[in-house]
């Protein structure tokens, strides 16, 4: 996403994480996708949690960025990756993330 776009993207995301109770410890949106590190309530799914963050956000940002309905059907697929941090460290998953922004 270009700027504005992305910085809007960033708020909304930390704005909706706020409201549903996660925490996000690492964000980078690229041109084409998102890369998000939370933490939160251990009992919601993953699928409700990327839920929230994809409807929320694309509600808002076809809003306020009308073009953005008339270059996309949607503004998200309905794919995505999710895993859960165990095997690897918090350190390892935050750096993995920042450096996807200089790829």
């Amino acid at each position: 996403m270009q700027p504005p776009i992305d910085s809007r993207l960033k708020e909304l995301l930390f704005e909706k994480s706020q409201e549903i109770g996660l925490t996000i410890k690492q964000l980078e949106v690229m041109p084409d996708h998102v890369h998000i590190f939370v933490t939160g309530d251990p009992t919601r799914p993953a699928q409700w949690i990327v839920n929230q963050l994809k409807g929320f956000t694309s509600s808002v940002l076809r809003q306020e960025f009308p073009e953005l309905k008339t270059r996309l059907p949607t503004l998200w697929s309905r794919s995505y990756f999710c895993e859960t941090i165990g095997h690897i460290s918090e350190e390892t998953v935050k750096k993995y993330i920042q450096d996807q922004k200089n790829r």
